[in-house]
Formats: C-alpha cells, structure tokens, sequence
C-alpha cells in the first residue's frame, strides 16, 4: 500500500536543545499510526511539524509524494483534533461542522449534505440542531472528530484526544474511534503517552524517547518484542533486574538468581532483564525441564477484574516480582506467606545492555 506520509530525517533544534531528532517515517494510506512517548520526548512538536504550525530544522515532510514544508497549515490536506476539542459553545452541532466548510466558501446545499453524511459515519444521525451543552463527553468528542472530517482531509491528526475524558468513558472511546477510523478509511496519525491507547487502537506505533524512534511496529511486536530497553521498560509492565550477562546468554541478576536468557540483545556485561508478569508461570509442570525455576513467597494476591495478580518476593534473593494470572487460572490455595515454585521460559527473558 502507498504510503500518504513520508518524514525524512526531520529535525527540530530550539536554541541548543534538540526536541525532534533525524526522525524518517513512512505512513501507509488508510492506516491508524500511533507516536507514543513520555511527556517531553517531542512527539507534539513533531505533529505541529506535519501540521504546519511549526518549520523543521532540517529534513522534509511530503503528504502523497509531495513536499508540503512550504505550505500553509490551511492549506494542508491535513486536519488536527486537539485534547480539549476547541468547539464553539454558542453554535449547535451542525454549525460546528459546518465552520470550516463556510471558510472555504462551501456552497450551502454541498454543506448540507457533507454534515448530514458525516454526522451518520460517526453515529451523531438527527443531532445536527443539538447545543454543545446537551452532549456527553463521548459525543462532543465525534463532533470534534466529525468537524474535522468533513473537510475530507488525507491525514486526521490527534493530539491526546481522550486525555480529558474520564477513565470508563476513555476506554468505551478507544473502541469507538478504531471502529470510525476503519469505517471512514482516512488515515489516522494519533499523539498519545497512553500504552494502552496506542496498543489497542493502532496499526503501528513508533515509541519515541528523547527526539527519536525507539521502535516502530506492531503492537504485538512491540510489546512481545521490545528492541531496546527503553522500548522493553516503557511498553506494558515488566519485573526488571539488574545484573551482569555471562558469554552463553546467562544472567547473573544483583541479588543472585541465575536464569537463561534465550537470544539476548547484547553479548556480556552489564545488563537488564525484563520478564512479563503474565511469562510467568506458578507450579509448572515437572517435565517443563526448559524453564528458569525458582521459589517465591507470596505477600498479598490482587484481583484486578481481568487478572489476578500476586505479589510476591523470590526466596533468597528479596527481589520483587509481580506475577499475572488469567481468570481460567486458579490457585486458591495460594495467599500471603505461602511458597509456591514458578518458572519462566528463556525466551520470555528480554535482556539488554545497560549501556543502551
């Protein structure tokens, strides 16, 4: 598939500091891409790059094969949904819509009919003469989405559009602004510092940190995958030690437990392991002879609604682990101060320099 956005080693310097760094991306046409970063790692300035509001350093920005540094934000064909909506409170919804549609000049019956069918794609059908007030979180947040589509933009820009929603609403919006974005096939570029938004709406995700691309992939592969320890660190929830790696993929964690990293990501010295909580397995199986096993002692048992999650210390060592257990996975006999054996498979030990 084509790609409608193209960023070539795109730099950002303000005075000495550097906020975007060298970044290239290809964007493919039609596909919901995520920039998930920290705050700080320049994510931001790098869509007000792409937006026109602000000028790279260095570097181009072509939309369709086209370079658009010298282009006027209004007339890019890009549009930008921000975390606090910017809709106008003394307009109905249809007046909302149709704002940018009476700049350029839109004849009235063209108007009509654009409101109408975009006000049905993003589910709003009969609500064009409701006031702003009379909406809930989640539809004022279609209205900003439907505002911005109706100029028919080749690129959606979102800057942390769920941030000021409440946590129930945010997740019910995930859902829904995945199943628009494949409904309306406009390309979907989405600023966010929530893993969650990012792994469960996304086509692609570009981890960034500190001006650059840490990483960009799947959400699969970022998660089961990571690249770098930042990327292994920042994505998901990790148990994470510190130690030394031997020649042979084994590590030597601070505290003293030893376990097999399969494929590790640097040869020997120092280094971090992370394992995912849910890698982790209780009373494994005796023929599981492949397994990092140790003991643990359990300090309290958390359901959390879709996990059961044990928090416990491994024996001899002190070192905190948290461990997650899917909901077909009982262990009522397990609670605080009881031991129990677990084990890890060497490929879900993820290890990495500590120089990177």
């Amino acid at each position: 598939m084509a790609a409608v956005l193209e960023l070539r080693h795109l730099t950002r310097k303000f005075g000495d500091f550097t906020a975007v760094n060298d970044i290239s991306l290809s964007v493919e046409e039609g596909s919901f891409f995520s920039i998930l970063g920290p705050s700080g790692c320049g994510k931001t300035t790098l869509l007000r790059m792409i937006a026109g509001f602000q000028t790279p350093s260095s570097g181009d920005i072509l939309i369709r094969g086209q370079s658009v540094l010298n282009v006027p934000p209004n007339k890019r064909p890009v549009n930008l949904v921000f975390q606090h909506l910017a809709l106008f409170p003394m307009m109905d919804v249809a007046e909302n819509i149709a704002f940018g549609l009476k700049r350029r000049k839109v004849p009235a019956a063209e108007r009509k009919r654009r409101i109408d069918s975009i006000l049905e794609r993003v589910g709003l059908a009969g609500y064009g003469a409701k006031r702003i007030d009379q909406l809930s979180g989640g539809q004022r947040q279609r209205v900003a989405i439907a505002r911005a589509l109706v100029l028919e933009p080749s690129i959606l820009l979102l800057d942390e559009p769920l941030g000021a929603l409440d946590l129930k609403l945010r997740e019910h919006m995930k859902i829904e602004l995945k199943k628009l974005q494949s409904q309306v096939g406009t390309t979907f570029i989405y600023i966010t510092h929530d893993q969650s938004e990012a792994l469960v709406m996304s086509d692609q995700v570009a981890v960034m940190n500190a001006g650059r691309f840490e990483q960009v992939d799947t959400p699969r592969a970022l998660y089961d995958q990571p690249a770098t320890r930042f990327v292994a660190g920042f994505v998901g929830e990790s148990n994470r030690f510190t130690g030394q790696l031997e020649a042979g993929g084994q590590f030597l964690a601070e505290e003293g437990l030893s376990l097999r990293v399969a494929a590790p990501d640097t040869t020997s010295g120092d280094a971090e392991l992370f394992i995912r909580p849910e890698a982790i397995l209780l009373e494994p199986e005796p023929h599981l002879n492949a397994l990092n096993r140790f003991r643990v002692q359990v300090r309290n048992v958390i359901f959390d609604g879709s996990n059961t999650r044990v928090l416990s210390d491994i024996k001899g060592t002190g070192h905190e682990i948290i461990i997650a257990l899917p909901q077909n996975q009982r262990f009522a006999h397990i609670g605080p101060g009881s031991e129990v054996d677990a084990g890890v498979a060497a490929e879900d030990c993820r290890c990495f320099s500590s120089q990177d």
